[in-house]
């Protein structure tokens, strides 16, 4: 089920920069100005999937990665990037 953008909560960088996975037990990513909880992944397991960081906006990175954009219809939309 597609979540709405404009019904999320808006977060910062500073704000989505602190679900890192280290700091606090949310593991929280951004592509395409949505962000992402991906907390129950075993791959986003410590905030660290690959050479990628949690608490960041992966948009520009998803172009080396081996999937497409895809992959966060996985995920839930918890807020947008502002």
């Amino acid at each position: 089920m597609a979540t709405d953008p404009v019904l999320l909560k808006e977060y910062s960088r500073a704000q989505l920069a602190l679900r890192n996975g280290t700091d606090r037990d949310e593991i929280w990513c951004a592509y395409a100005g949505i962000i992402y909880d991906v907390s129950a992944s075993r791959l986003w397991r410590n905030g660290k999937h690959y050479e990628h960081w949690a608490g960041q906006d992966l948009t520009d990175e998803l172009r080396d990665a081996p999937h497409a954009d895809w992959v966060f219809s996985k995920f839930s939309a918890v807020g947008r990037l502002v």
